[in-house]
């Protein structure tokens, strides 16, 4: 009888391994110059990570081959999103998860727990856009009065998303936006003009 070896790093230990074996300073430094600001950035591109997700679930990262289970998979993701200083580490971990994984409560913790928009444009396109829940946490969390705006971005990205995949509320996503908008802030200004350019094009007759 064949018995498994024991892989010699854990599921985290190997998809750290593989963000260090594939670093980019030069890319990393560009990234800080431009106010992305971690305290460990591997300068990973997202179809790098993407790559690392796959191979994390199939078994195939060099340091590693086990194929982890569901419950093994919802704690790695875990471990990665609870790793706020590490750049490649918060962007893996919605890639690591499927919409069945949370709770509208936990979505929402995930959403509001965004610290950059490149995590709220990650999170949104590759896990809560799937949610059903997506529409109810996104007003939750654009309507609520202690909102943060990297907070308030968050939601109308989700919106956005929704708006994409034809799931979106048209006329309460564009009150929500113009409500926004009326803030003048300039975090959300963009993406506000974004999707109502966006809800323009699809009511246009």
């Amino acid at each position: 009888m064949i018995q498994e070896r024991t892989p010699s790093f854990s599921l985290m230990q190997a998809v750290k391994r593989r963000f260090f074996a594939m670093r980019n300073g030069d890319l990393a430094a560009q990234m800080a110059k431009g106010g992305i600001t971690y305290r460990i950035n591997f300068g990973l591109n997202l179809p790098q990570i993407s790559d690392i997700a796959r191979a994390a679930l199939s078994g195939a990262l060099p340091d590693n081959s086990h194929v982890p289970d569901d419950d093994e998979r919802r704690a790695l993701a875990r471990l990665l999103w609870e790793n706020t200083t590490t750049r490649e580490s918060r962007l893996i971990a919605p890639m690591l998860l499927t919409s069945a994984d949370l709770d509208a409560d936990g979505a929402l913790a995930m959403l509001a727990g965004t610290g950059t928009t490149e995590e709220a444009d990650v999170l949104c396109h590759k896990l809560l856009r799937n949610h059903p829940d997506a529409a109810k946490i996104a007003a939750a969390l654009a309507t609520a009065p202690e909102s943060t705006d990297i907070q308030r971005y968050a939601a109308l990205r989700l919106m956005m998303n929704l708006l994409a995949c034809g799931k979106a509320d048209i006329s309460a996503t564009g009150a929500a936006a113009s409500a926004e908008s009326s803030r003048g802030c300039r975090l959300t200004a963009p993406l506000c003009r974004q999707i109502t350019a966006e809800i323009d094009f699809l009511t246009e007759k």
